[in-house]
């Protein structure tokens, strides 16, 4: 099966079993903390993703560094874990939240950029963002400067890159064909 359709299925159960519990609220905190601390550890992205690791290990070390979850939280740590699944906790963790936030009737856009957004700029895309989309709408911005410049903007599930970086290595992939 498909990662993302995978990921997106155990976002749609855990949230479906959170309203029901009316609990999305604090399993939505869960996700964002779970996506940005995996995103932010390289350690950990490379433990979840090692065969080596044994899971009732990656479960003690998750439940250790998500100590204070929410119940739902930890039974999704489980399930991906017993379901020899655990390296798509973060992928699960975003299409939650793209999830929640639907159901809301809202839509966060990402927003990686060079340099942080100035308000003027973060205004013009919320602007076309919202007038794409038809909901409100709330913007997160974030710094990499691997992109060189320009910006990588992810809406739910549509992806505009107009980063400096990607157009290089278009370049260098057409350069590379060529010869």
């Amino acid at each position: 099966m498909n990662e993302a359709r995978a990921a997106i299925r155990y976002a749609k159960a855990t949230l479906d079993f959170a309203v029901e519990k009316k609990a999305a609220d604090k399993v939505e905190k869960d996700m964002r903390n779970i996506a940005s601390v995996i995103a932010e550890n390289t350690e950990l992205q490379n433990v979840l993703s090692s065969p080596v690791v044994k899971g009732a290990v990656k479960k003690e070390a998750l439940n250790a560094i998500f100590k204070g979850s929410h119940e739902i939280t930890f039974g999704l740590i489980n399930t991906l874990t017993d379901n020899k699944r655990i390296e798509m906790l973060q992928e699960v963790a975003y299409k939650y939240i793209v999830l929640f936030e639907k159901m809301k009737g809202e839509d966060v856009a990402y927003v990686t950029s060079a340099i942080p957004l100035t308000a003027a700029l973060e205004k013009k895309i919320l602007a076309q963002v919202t007038k794409i989309t038809g909901n409100k709408v709330t913007i997160e911005n974030k710094v990499d400067e691997s992109i060189v410049g320009g910006f990588i903007l992810r809406v739910g599930d549509l992806q505009y890159d107009a980063s400096v970086a990607s157009k290089l290595n278009g370049l260098k992939r057409e350069f590379t064909n060529s010869l």
